[in-house]
């Protein structure tokens, strides 16, 4: 995710890190291209275009586009929105747990089963940031986990959710013994499938695409409205008209590439999520409240925060 001050005229002006403009350039050039073609063949050969067809029914048509454009890129946002909400409430059940764990098991004698809960918690985390990035959950985990449990993870069809149940079943050992009420392990297990809640929601955003339709509508119609653009506009606008058709095309293909970022939320593009900050706040919460040694931050590198 690109974060950085306002920006001035100046930064607005060229600023390429976070922009869209990488993405779309080829489409821009090409389209500026043709229709220069095109305004050098309507000079040279005026009577091919005996008639224009202005600028009314491409308002009309681009009016339509926008709309199609806008829909889409709420829908995108609408995803991208959720996913930052659904982190949020990771982040915030865990430092739930790193305050309820040790208050609920206090003492050297249930010190043992503080530290595995709360670190089965950053494996949890761990494997979850590793499924939504199409990276290897098992191994994401294991170093938060016993070697038993890691090696057992490889042969679960879900290594995100196998993370906690050996969890809860200590937790319910321990009920059990008489160190926790049933009332504390409920309370302690609601917060258990808060997580598993949590997951199920990463999973439903990641496997549950923009219909390809609304893809496939916008754009078509925008490659077709910019490819017949210059045709119209070059009677009226002459060598004026590739700067208007490039600037066009790169508002149009623009927003619908930077649809395309926001409707994968989980990805590594410049405007998708931080997860691997995220994940580094979670890691901090656990280990400070173990006591142990916190890693830094993660630090935004030239305004981009992974």
């Amino acid at each position: 995710m690109i974060v950085r001050p306002r920006p001035t005229l100046v930064t607005v002006m060229f600023a390429l890190r976070g922009s869209i403009l990488p993405q779309v350039a080829p489409t821009v050039i090409t389209l500026t291209a043709f229709s220069v073609v095109v305004v050098a063949a309507e000079q040279r050969w005026p009577w091919a275009f005996p008639v224009t067809a202005g600028v009314g029914p491409f308002t009309l048509i681009g009016l339509a586009l926008s709309i199609f454009l806008s829909f889409r890129n709420n829908a995108c946002y609408d995803r991208w929105w959720e996913a930052r909400k659904v982190w949020g409430s990771l982040i915030v059940e865990t430092r739930g747990l790193a305050r309820t764990i040790p208050a609920l098991l206090p003492g050297e004698e249930h010190a043992a089963l503080r530290r595995t809960c709360l670190l089965r918690v950053l494996a949890f985390t761990s494997a979850l940031h590793a499924c939504l990035r199409g990276g290897d959950e098992a191994k994401a985990a294991a170093p938060w986990l016993p070697e038993n449990e890691a090696v057992a993870l490889r042969e679960r069809p879900s290594p995100v959710d196998a993370t906690l149940r050996p969890m809860l079943a200590d937790l319910a050992a321990a009920m059990r013994a008489a160190a926790l009420t049933d009332v504390l392990f409920g309370l302690l297990e609601r917060k258990v499938s808060d997580l598993c809640a949590i997951q199920t929601a990463c999973e439903r955003i990641r496997h549950t695409p923009v219909p390809f339709a609304y893809t496939l509508l916008v754009y078509r119609t925008a490659w077709l409205y910019c490819l017949f653009l210059p045709v119209g506009l070059s009677g009226s606008l002459g060598w004026a008209t590739p700067f208007a058709v490039a600037l066009v095309t790169y508002t149009f293909f623009g927003l619908d590439a930077l649809g395309d970022e926001l409707e994968e939320p989980f990805g590594t593009a410049p405007n998708d999520l931080p997860l691997d900050a995220m994940l580094r706040t979670v890691e901090r919460t656990v280990l400070d409240a173990l006591g142990d040694p916190l890693p830094p931050p993660v630090a935004a590198d030239r305004y981009w925060l992974r």
